[in-house]
């Protein structure tokens, strides 16, 4: 086990989960808000998308992005922030014989608009999902080319931001391991494990440990599980050697029948951890572990 623990807390996500919890962070205001709690109740880093304020829908617009990181360092310079880059890579196939017919959700970008808000705010750590992905089991598939994405792994460090990738099956691992040996991923790699999105890697101790186990000499890993399988995922990451991530991007419930916030998770992270053991990393120490460049 690693004696510092990163937790990442991923504050809210772009998913329909607006109206299945009370107090999913929607405006920059509340996810500003959400990324302090998590602060305060122990979070190294803090992930964050933006919604559309009056729809409550994904979005990516860059004013949003930036008056979440203006909030949160107006009260917190020392937090991590990890910015989202996984919007604009979604397509909503037409039904039925019409394929062609590009449904509503369908949001395909370049990569150069893709990353605008990277480009302009300059996060410390940005996310680079390594794949294509049939995402859950309607028309939905979420699209990143392998030309794509070492047109956006090039941008993310001509940015001087360390991209975090985000793997969602053992095509994605394969391809993001390609990309560190093609030398367009500065070391030491940084790797996130996400279990049990339909239709991705599922959540089972022996994925996980699989996926641990193909990882390069001297990566960074972290790790998840979605909902109910949010907290197995945090020890097991723990055990095996990796870091954690948690939120309500991910997982709603603390326990059955009991809505969880974002401080409430990093709250129950913590104490999980600290029974196996290790403590949990501070900011500082998060970047010393993954080997941010300074900040300017």
């Amino acid at each position: 086990m690693n004696p510092k623990i990163i937790i990442t807390c991923a504050v809210t996500g772009a998913g329909d989960t607006v109206g299945k919890h009370p107090a999913i962070p929607v405006t920059p205001e509340q996810i500003a808000q959400a990324a302090l709690e998590a602060a305060a109740a122990g979070a190294t880093i803090v992930h964050c998308h933006v919604r559309d304020p009056k729809t409550g829908k994904g979005a990516r617009d860059v004013h949003l992005y930036a008056e979440v990181v203006e909030r949160i360092r107006a009260k917190n310079n020392d937090i991590i922030i990890n910015l989202t880059a996984g919007m604009g890579g979604d397509m909503e196939v037409g039904p039925g014989e019409t394929p062609m017919k590009w449904g509503a959700g369908t949001d395909l970008v370049g990569p150069a608009e893709r990353l605008l808000h990277v480009k302009e705010l300059r996060p410390e750590l940005c996310t680079l999902d390594c794949g294509s992905l049939n995402f859950g089991d309607g028309n939905t598939i979420v699209v990143q080319t392998p030309a794509q994405l070492r047109e956006q792994a090039m941008l993310i460090n001509s940015y001087g931001v360390k991209p975090e990738m985000e793997i969602f099956d053992s095509g994605n691992l394969w391809f993001a391991k390609q990309l560190y040996a093609e030398g367009l991923i500065d070391g030491p790699p940084l790797f996130q494990l996400c279990l049990g999105i339909p239709w991705g890697a599922p959540y089972d101790s022996e994925t996980m440990a699989y996926q641990k186990a193909q990882l390069p000499p001297g990566a960074v890993w972290a790790a998840f599980g979605i909902g109910r399988n949010e907290f197995p995922a945090v020890a097991q990451a723990v055990l095996l050697g990796g870091h954690v991530c948690v939120g309500l991007e991910d997982n709603l419930w603390l326990e059955r029948g009991v809505h969880a916030s974002n401080g409430t998770l990093v709250e129950k992270a913590v104490k999980i951890i600290e029974l196996l053991g290790p403590k949990v990393a501070t900011p500082d120490e998060g970047r010393e572990i993954l080997q941010l460049k300074p900040r300017s």
